[in-house]
């Protein structure tokens, strides 16, 4: 049976997600890309033998962005997204220069604070909201979505080449370098953003206590929390249980990010056009469990550590995807940007709070609890997504024309 337009995406839908994925993973790639070398490149530099200070740096991007998202979402609200997009962008290669010219680790935090402090994840994801019908907005979010794994796949494989090559300066030259490149596709190739919505602001108060979003901001946080702590334990059980050095990981990340998409891929599909959004997204939630669970079992065996990675790519890559589009159908249209500025702060703490419980409790009271943390973590957000109330999809016949470049 034959689809109609609406059941596809346009070609200012495709053009869209494909630019707006590559802004973001950009976004990521400023923190993923030095997670498997900075800690070496650390102990050659003055200070650089404080492992606090060196954590610090790792995580002030995160910390930063968690500061400012609300801030710059509100802002795209305001002034449009573009703009804010192009600040943010801005921000981001002046903290990479400064990162990179760092005489010690004190600057580097710096540049790593004024990365962070270009925070357009919500810009973003508001501007693919705009750009999208709510119909096909999940598989758009999901492109934007998946970017985050693939380039944390990506950052696995090229991190220690990159560092072999050009040095820490160089990774931080090059980030700087490709911000300019993302300005020039969001302004030539992504199609132009509508104007701001009229009417009066909506206080963050009243978004914060929204229910629905409530569940939404809650599961995002544990989705990363759970991220960075189990990453604080994979790399060493992949080195011990299959003898894979650092360098080697992206024969387990890649493979599994890329089957991990063939898996979403229907699930997305499945979500959108036959209206299983509710149940698309708790049995991704559970299916989390079910990864804890495998790794709290079984995390001393390199095939089934590989299948457990896969899967929680798959959970991981069909929540990014849906939840930011739901949260984009449940705010008011005039709040979209502050709404996912929540949001993506939350992920931001998510992502800092994940490192850090993860590493104490991994020091103190060893994997295994790392593991049964985040499992209670997630049972909880899946009793709250059980009681999530997705908003009716709006379907429209009409697809939108494609709209010129800014």
């Amino acid at each position: 049976m034959s689809h109609s337009p609406s059941d596809r995406l346009s070609v200012a839908e495709r053009r869209t997600g494909m630019s707006l994925a590559a802004i973001f993973g950009l976004r990521m790639l400023g923190l993923f890309l030095i997670l498997p070398v900075f800690a070496l490149y650390a102990r050659e530099i003055p200070g650089g033998d404080n492992l606090t200070l060196v954590g610090l740096a790792l995580g002030a991007y995160g910390l930063s962005q968690a500061c400012l998202q609300i801030v710059w979402g509100s802002a795209s609200d305001r002034w449009g997204r573009k703009p804010v997009i192009v600040v943010g962008l801005l921000l981001f290669a002046v903290g990479s220069f400064v990162a990179a010219l760092a005489p010690d680790v004190y600057w580097i935090i710096a540049g790593r604070v004024l990365q962070g402090a270009g925070a357009i994840s919500a810009a973003v994801t508001a501007l693919a909201a705009d750009l999208t019908r709510e119909e096909q907005r999940t598989k758009v979010m999901a492109m934007i979505g998946s970017s985050i794994g693939l380039v944390f796949a990506v950052s696995m494989v090229a991190a220690p080449l990159l560092f072999h090559w050009i040095g820490m300066s160089g990774i931080f030259w090059l980030t700087g370098l490709l911000a300019f490149g993302a300005i020039f596709v969001l302004l030539k190739v992504v199609p132009a953003a509508p104007q701001p919505v009229p009417g009066p602001p909506v206080a963050l108060l009243a978004v914060l206590k929204e229910p629905q979003l409530m569940r939404l901001n809650f599961g995002i946080f544990v989705l990363h929390l759970t991220q960075m702590a189990l990453w604080v334990l994979v790399p060493a059980a992949l080195l011990e249980a299959g003898g894979l050095p650092v360098a080697a990981h992206w024969k387990v990340y890649l493979p599994a990010v890329l089957l991990s998409f063939v898996v979403m891929a229907p699930a997305i599909i499945a979500a959108e056009k036959k209206g299983r959004m509710k149940v698309v997204f708790v049995g991704a939630v559970a299916l989390l469990i079910v990864v804890l669970a495998g790794f709290y079992f079984a995390s001393h065996n390199l095939a089934m550590l590989f299948l457990w990675v896969t899967l929680f790519f798959v959970a991981f890559n069909i929540l990014e995807a849906i939840q930011p589009s739901l949260i984009s159908r449940i705010a008011p249209p005039q709040a979209k940007g502050k709404a996912l500025g929540l949001y993506n702060t939350l992920q931001a703490i998510g992502l800092f709070v994940g490192g850090v419980v993860g590493g104490v409790l991994a020091q103190h009271y060893g994997g295994q609890a790392v593991f049964l943390f985040c499992g209670l973590a997630v049972a909880l957000w899946l009793a709250l997504a059980c009681g999530l109330k997705p908003p009716p999809p709006r379907r429209t016949s009409q697809t939108p024309e494609p709209v010129a470049a800014n």
